[in-house]
């Protein structure tokens, strides 16, 4: 008998380890279905704008590659985690435009951005007009835009570079 309660013990703590985890699955899910729940599907929406080199952007209908559309905001500490990552991936992957959502004015965002040393295409998003278009609420949030005109992925909340790039190249294979 003495064997038998290590064994219930084990099994006990292996139960609570998986009544553990299925919460974290679930409040996970459910916050992210609750960030994503006006992102909008289908047809990307149009995206026009200058960028603060003063270059004018307009998203390709039909983009010849996939692209990398990443909403940001100077005031999110996720964001400035990730922005190694999308500048990386702005630097070796031409089709990557970055927004600045709700980020003050277009000098402030051009000195956040030399402060940190990142410089990738961004298109200031002051009144979050650009954001509200795209349902965007919650910043960082990566659009992969296929060939197709169509919005392939998105994500909300922290992204790896490599997840980042595989998507990119999925997207690319698919068409």
């Amino acid at each position: 008998m003495s064997g038998d309660k290590p064994a219930q013990s084990r099994a006990a703590k292996w139960r609570g380890y998986a009544v553990n985890l299925l919460i974290v699955i679930i409040v996970v899910t459910l916050v992210r279905t609750w960030q994503q729940r006006d992102i909008v599907s289908g047809i990307a929406p149009p995206l026009r704008g200058v960028t603060l080199a003063g270059q004018s952007y307009r998203l390709p209908a039909h983009p010849q590659q996939p692209v990398l559309v990443h909403f940001w905001a100077t005031w999110c500490p996720v964001c400035r985690t990730e922005q190694g990552n999308i500048a990386a991936i702005a630097h070796d992957h031409p089709n990557t435009i970055t927004v600045a959502m709700n980020s003050g004015l277009t000098n402030e965002v051009k000195r956040y951005m030399q402060e940190q040393g990142v410089d990738f295409p961004t298109v200031n998003d002051p009144d979050g007009s650009i954001s509200e278009t795209w349902g965007v609420h919650a910043v960082p949030a990566s659009f992969i835009i296929a060939p197709d005109g169509k919005i392939q992925f998105v994500e909300v909340g922290y992204t790896t570079e490599v997840g980042l790039r595989l998507r990119l190249w999925w997207a690319g294979v698919l068409f």
